[in-house]
């Protein structure tokens, strides 16, 4: 991985755990899934118009092609499902089981997807990677405890089924990157545009939750909106510059971050173990990366 892409990640790495935790955070007492998901994607759209708008004028940047629409089409499902997944997973589990769980599944899998479907062939240090990002997402989950009949941790189910929703877009994004030569930022403002179609027939079969949810976190949707698409423009770039099975696991750096935050914030507790499990992860992504 070159210098360049590994700057982009580790950044995005960074903005990626702080809007996770600001989401961990929002009140949806009084509404949430396709409302927050709404309202997300719309708020999105809106601050960033002027600078699609810009990249689609002032630049080279072309409008998709019908397979970059179809694309699009697709991962704005991905990412729809990702977030309503995301949401309930924060609702029963803590974020240090539940975002290291999502993002060390998603890696491994989307490692794997591009070693099948895009014919990368990652070395042997690639492959001890990913045994270690397994061993850490293991620890930080619970441990032997997960092996338990019934012991079960709360979250950790929709902590790896949010991972697998990631590993699919993921593949989805780098080939619209990588193939089809899309613009990363209008490729991402467009499937925000989907998204906001896709999320608003449910946001709107309950529109008080919609004016209730926005009164209680305008601040922490705003704030998530304009840092989260940052994030993976610097996610998406990057993939120009190395390949899938390298960028995907490299980002996850950010779990170290989120790990961090849930017990010394949020007071999660099990500090050694889930930081100790953490640390396994960072060493898998370097190997993951330098493989």
């Amino acid at each position: 991985m070159s210098l360049t892409a590994l700057a982009l990640v580790v950044t995005a790495a960074f903005l990626h755990a702080t809007w996770n935790f600001v989401a961990k955070r929002i009140d949806t007492r009084e509404g949430g899934g396709p409302q927050l998901v709404f309202l997300y994607a719309l708020v999105t759209v809106v601050v960033y118009t002027p600078l699609a708008l810009y990249v689609l004028t002032g630049t080279r940047a072309a409008w998709p092609s019908l397979p970059g629409w179809a694309v699009i089409a697709v991962s704005a499902l991905l990412h729809y499902g990702y977030t309503l997944v995301l949401q309930r997973g924060y609702r029963v589990g803590d974020l240090s089981v539940v975002y290291p769980l999502a993002r060390g599944t998603g890696p491994l899998l989307s490692s794997l997807g591009a070693i099948v479907l895009l014919g990368e062939r990652p070395g042997w240090l690639a492959i001890a990677g990913i045994g270690l990002v397994v061993g850490g997402v293991l620890v930080i989950a619970g441990g032997e405890r997960l092996f338990r009949r019934g012991s079960m941790h709360a979250g950790a189910g929709w902590g790896v089924l949010t991972g697998g929703f990631i590993a699919a877009y993921t593949l989805a994004d780098a080939y619209a990157i990588r193939t089809l030569m899309l613009a990363p930022l209008v490729y991402y403002y467009l499937e925000n545009v989907l998204r906001v179609v896709l999320s608003a027939p449910a946001a709107f079969s309950r529109p008080a939750r919609i004016k209730v949810l926005w009164q209680a976190n305008w601040r922490k949707i705003s704030l998530i909106s304009t840092i989260s698409p940052i994030s993976y423009f610097l996610i998406l770039t990057a993939l120009r510059y190395a390949p899938v099975s390298h960028v995907a696991p490299a980002r996850e750096m950010s779990m170290m971050v989120a790990a961090l935050l849930g017990v010394r914030v949020l007071g999660e507790g099990e500090i050694h173990r889930r930081v100790g499990g953490a640390v396994l992860i960072a060493l898998g992504v370097a190997g993951l990366t330098l493989g």
